[in-house]
């Protein structure tokens, strides 16, 4: 397809120009939903030191449980995006709420490890239907020129929720006791289950059957698999949340046994990373306002790829080991914004928006791929106790990101 043409679908594609107000109610409805997911990722992980005094489990056993929901997640997450196409993505969010507040049921009455994994699995499906659902919401319903903002805040709340959960959990089942911390951690997903509820006119924009109509013959339900864009767009996720999972699973082992920090101050280390990236999404959604999303990536990702290996290089003191870690985090966030905004060109260029759930929910069932792989391939540097090829892993995954995103744009999406 002409670069023109692809310019006219995509401007034919923009939403209107509509309140600041109206926006910025779809924002937080759909921040809101997000944030909930993200507290869910962490449903169980916080409980892991009760879990295991309770029912013998080893750390291997325990953890199991993650995989399962990343596993569930992923191949959900791909299939979801076809619902969110067929029946729309308030449907499919509310159904996703509910399975969140399942999961918090079935891990509250666990009794042993079975019933850890069938909470993780049902959190695991709820949250399957998360990326597909909200991108859609946001595509069709906010002004096109505040997509960026749109995106900055989707990955605020993400990370918000990501901050919530341990907290929350940890702080009642020392209280009391984890049974209860899983019960209440169930009734987090009500607020966000009521408010797509109350709020449900302003998230359905035109059905999925009059979005076919007004846009032609649509491309068959499988189509977007033959596309270059898309799958490059996959790889892209796989490869940045490959990274990430390698700075989330073992930054705090790595700055212990590489620079000698103590682990209470290795682990706050990991929580500045954590600040830090949530910093850089709100600096994106200004930055991503602007076009040459690739190329924005690119310049982020290229400054983090190369504050991981001056780490790796092991020539700095251990008190500006934090500092770097931070700075990684914030350009590796300031990328979040424009990467979904990359998405969105892909998906709209050749499929339309009848195509978002299918497109949006493929491309993210590579970041749980991502999340569940790394453990898997980084552990065996970590377990050889070689953490500076870890951090050399984690810049090469970032610089290999850079070439699909490049790739992207070059295409023409």
């Amino acid at each position: 397809m002409h670069a023109q043409c692809i310019a006219g679908i995509i401007v034919q594609l923009s939403i209107p120009e509509q309140s600041p107000r109206q926006d910025a109610m779809i924002i937080a409805l759909i921040g809101v939903v997000h944030g909930t997911s993200h507290f869910f990722h962490l449903l169980v992980p916080p409980l892991f030191p009760w879990l295991m005094a309770e029912f013998a489990l080893d750390f291997t056993g325990v953890g199991f449980s993650m995989t399962v929901f990343f596993i569930v997640s992923g191949c959900g997450q791909a299939l979801a995006g076809f619902l969110v196409d067929r029946f729309g993505a308030v449907r499919v969010l509310l159904a996703g709420m509910l399975c969140f507040l399942a999961s918090g049921g079935v891990l509250s009455m666990a009794g042993g490890l079975p019933g850890i994994l069938a909470a993780a699995a049902l959190a695991g499906l709820g949250n399957s239907v998360l990326h597909p659902a909200d991108f859609t919401v946001l595509n069709r319903r906010v002004s096109t020129s505040r997509l960026g903002h749109a995106f900055s805040v989707h990955g605020l709340s993400g990370n918000i929720g990501w901050a919530l959960a341990p907290l929350f959990l940890t702080a009642v089942a020392s209280a009391a006791n984890w049974r209860l911390a899983a019960a209440l951690a169930s009734l987090a997903a009500l607020p966000a289950l009521l408010l797509l509820l109350a709020f449900r006119r302003h998230l359905e924009g035109e059905p999925p059957a009059e979005v076919h109509k007004t846009e032609g013959a649509a491309p068959g339900q499988f189509a977007f698999l033959a596309s270059g864009p898309v799958w490059l767009c996959f790889a892209f996720f796989f490869l940045i949340t490959s990274a990430f999972g390698a700075v989330q699973n073992y930054i705090p082992s790595i700055l212990q046994g590489m620079y000698g920090l103590p682990l209470g101050f290795a682990a706050a280390s990991l929580s500045l990373y954590l600040l830090a990236s949530a910093g850089g999404i709100v600096v994106g959604g200004f930055i991503a306002r602007h076009a040459a999303h690739e190329r924005q990536i690119a310049t982020v990702l290229t400054i983090a790829a190369l504050l991981a290996l001056l780490m790796a290089a092991g020539l700095l003191p251990a008190w500006a080991i934090p500092v770097l870690l931070a700075g990684i985090g914030f350009f590796t966030g300031i990328a979040g914004p424009s990467r979904d905004l990359l998405v969105r060109k892909a998906a709209t260029a050749r499929f339309g928006q009848a195509a978002y759930g299918r497109v949006y929910g493929f491309v993210y069932s590579g970041l749980d791929l991502g999340l569940a792989v790394a453990p898997l391939l980084f552990g065996v540097f970590m377990d050889r106790g070689q953490f500076a090829s870890v951090l050399i892993g984690i810049a090469v995954f970032q610089s290999l990101a850079i070439l699909t995103a490049l790739r992207v744009g070059r295409s023409g999406a």
